[in-house]
C-alpha cells in the first residue's frame, strides 16, 4: 500500500489552564502565610493595587470595562473543575520566571548537588580546620556529602571510590580519613552503623565505661530488649553494673546528625476559628495580618482618560489593572471556599466539637464536597496547609478527614478515635507486662470496634509507639 501525507481537520476537546486560573488555584491551596508574602510580592510589582486598612467595597461604576475580561464563569471553573486529572500530567511549580526559557546551553540541574542543611556546612569548615593536606580534604569533602541528616555514611568505599576517580583513594586513605572526620563535633558522626555511632560517643566520655563500650559493641539485641539479667549472665558481672551501663547508654545520642539538622518549629497560626456560642457553632475566618486591597485611585483615574495616554501607557495600565482585580477576586473567593469548608466540616463533627476525639466521625473529602457543591480535589487542596481551632483544640484540616473501622453494633467509627483509644489503653497498661497487639485488639472488641491485630500495629506504629517486647520494662 502506497504512503501519502494529506492534511486533515480534526476538532478536539483539550483542557487548558490559563495563566490567571494557574494563579487562582496556587492563591487557593496556600497556606496563611504563603498569602501574605504573595499579596505583599503583588503589592510591590503591582502599582494599580495597593493596601487599605479598613474593609471598603470597590464601587462597580467605578471599575473601568477591563473587567468585563475575566468573567464569572472562570471562577466557577475554578471551584468545579477536576483539578485532580488535570494535575496528575501540568505542574503548577514555578521555580523560574514565567518567561524563563531552558536553552541547550543552559546547565543540566540534574548535575548539581542539593544544597545541604547546616550539618554539612558545620561539618565543613571543622574540616577545613583539621584537615591534613588538599587530597585528604578533597575525600573527606565527599565523605561529608555523603552523611544523611541523622549523621549517619550512607555510602561504602567501593561507593565512594567509583565517584573519586581521579583521586582513587585507597582504603587505608579512606579509613584514616573516615577516622579524622569521626573526630569532629557532633559526637557519633560519620558512623556507618549504629553501634559505631554509640562507640564513638563512648570513648570520648572520661572516664570510660568499658562495660558499656561492650554490650553497645557486641551485644546490642539485648541491650534493645533490655535483659538485664541475660546481660548479667553473659558478661558475668552483677545486675547493678548492668543497670549503670545502660544509664551511661541512655545519655548518647543515636541520630547527632538531628543536632544541626532538624526543622525549626513554627508558630501555627489557625486560619479559622470555632466558638460554642449557647448550643451553636460560630466561625471566623482569620484576617489578620491580612491586607485589604483596593485598586489605586491614581490609576482608576488615568484610565478613564485614556486621551492623556500614550498606547503603550494605556497597554500597561489595563494589564495591570486586570491583575490586580483578579488578585482581588481570587483572594475574596479562598476565603468563601475556607469557610463553606469549615461549616461543613463542623455540621459533619458537632459531637467531637462538643465531647472530644472519642466522638470524631468517619468522614472524607467527597462527604465535604457533596455537601457544599464543590469537587472532592477542589476540598483536598484548600484544606492544604490549614489550621482550624476548635473548643478542643488545635487541628490541621486534614485532621478532620479519617477513615472508619466497623462496629460490631453496626455503623462505624474513626480510625482517628481507635488509635486514641489505642493509646489510652498502652498508656495505662502494666509496664512490667505490657500487651501485644493482639491483646489490645481484643480489648478493643469489648468496645464493639472489630479490628484485626495488623491494623493495630499499624496504628500503634503510626503513633511512634514501641511493640510490647520493646516497652517492657526490667528495672
Amino acid at each position: 500500500m502506497a504512503l501519502e501525507i494529506k492534511q486533515q481537520l480534526k476538532l478536539t476537546q483539550q483542557l487548558v489552564m490559563t495563566p490567571q486560573l494557574q494563579q487562582a488555584l496556587k492563591l487557593l491551596q496556600m497556606s496563611r502565610l504563603e498569602l501574605l508574602q504573595t499579596i505583599r510580592q503583588e503589592i510591590l510589582e503591582n502599582p494599580v493595587l495597593m493596601e487599605e486598612t479598613e474593609i471598603t467595597e470597590i464601587p462597580e461604576e467605578e471599575i473601568p470595562d477591563v473587567e468585563k475580561e475575566i468573567p464569572d464563569s472562570e471562577m466557577e471553573m475554578l471551584l468545579d473543575f477536576n483539578w485532580e486529572a488535570y494535575l496528575d500530567s501540568h505542574s503548577l511549580s514555578s521555580s523560574y520566571p514565567d518567561n524563563y526559557e531552558m536553552s541547550e546551553s543552559a546547565p543540566n540541574y540534574e548535575n548539581f548537588v542539593q544544597a545541604r542543611s547546616s550539618l554539612y556546612k558545620d561539618l565543613l569548615w571543622q574540616w577545613r580546620l583539621n584537615s591534613p593536606n588538599d587530597r585528604i580534604f578533597e575525600i573527606g569533602k565527599y565523605v561529608i556529602g555523603n552523611l544523611n541528616d541523622n549523621g549517619y555514611l550512607n555510602a561504602s568505599y567501593e561507593e565512594l571510590s567509583r565517584d573519586l576517580e581521579e583521586l582513587k583513594p585507597t582504603r587505608d586513605e579512606f579509613e584514616s580519613t573516615l577516622s579524622l572526620i569521626q573526630q569532629l563535633d557532633p559526637p557519633g558522626i560519620a558512623a556507618r552503623d549504629l553501634s559505631e555511632c554509640l562507640l564513638l560517643q563512648l570513648r570520648t566520655r572520661t572516664p570510660r565505661n568499658l562495660i558499656a563500650e561492650e554490650i553497645v559493641r557486641n551485644h546490642l539485641p539485648l541491650l534493645k530488649s533490655r535483659d538485664v539479667t541475660a546481660l548479667a549472665k553473659k558478661l558475668s558481672i552483677s545486675k547493678d553494673i548492668v543497670i549503670e551501663a545502660f544509664h551511661v547508654i541512655s545519655e548518647l545520642d543515636p541520630k547527632p546528625g538531628r543536632t544541626l539538622t532538624q526543622d525549626p518549629i513554627y508558630h501555627v497560626i489557625p486560619d479559622a476559628y470555632v466558638y460554642k456560642v449557647d448550643d451553636d457553632f460560630l466561625i471566623v475566618l482569620n484576617s489578620e495580618d491580612i491586607p485589604t486591597l483596593r485598586i489605586n485611585p491614581l490609576y482608576r483615574t488615568l484610565l478613564r482618560k485614556k486621551k492623556d495616554l500614550n498606547k503603550e501607557a494605556q497597554e500597561f495600565i489595563e494589564k495591570k489593572m486586570r491583575s490586580a482585580i483578579w488578585l482581588i477576586k481570587t483572594v475574596q473567593q479562598r476565603h468563601k471556599t475556607i469557610y463553606r469548608v469549615t461549616e461543613s466540616i463542623v455540621r459533619f463533627q458537632r459531637d467531637f466539637l462538643d465531647n472530644g476525639i472519642q466522638y470524631l466521625k468517619p468522614m472524607v473529602l467527597k462527604d465535604v464536597a457533596d455537601d457544599i457543591g464543590m469537587h472532592e480535589s477542589t476540598v483536598s487542596r484548600v484544606t492544604q496547609g490549614k489550621y482550624i481551632a476548635t473548643p478542643q483544640g488545635l487541628f490541621e484540616f486534614k485532621f478532620f478527614f479519617t477513615s472508619s473501622l466497623e462496629s460490631t453494633q453496626g455503623g462505624s467509627v474513626s480510625a482517628e478515635s481507635v488509635k486514641h483509644m489505642i493509646r489510652q489503653i498502652i498508656l495505662n497498661e502494666d509496664p512490667k507486662n505490657p500487651l501485644s497487639d493482639e491483646q489490645v485488639a481484643n480489648l478493643l472488641k469489648r468496645y464493639h470496634i472489630k479490628i484485626a491485630r495488623r491494623t493495630v500495629a499499624k496504628y500503634r506504629e503510626a503513633m511512634r509507639i514501641l511493640p510490647s517486647k520493646d516497652r517492657k520494662k526490667n528495672f
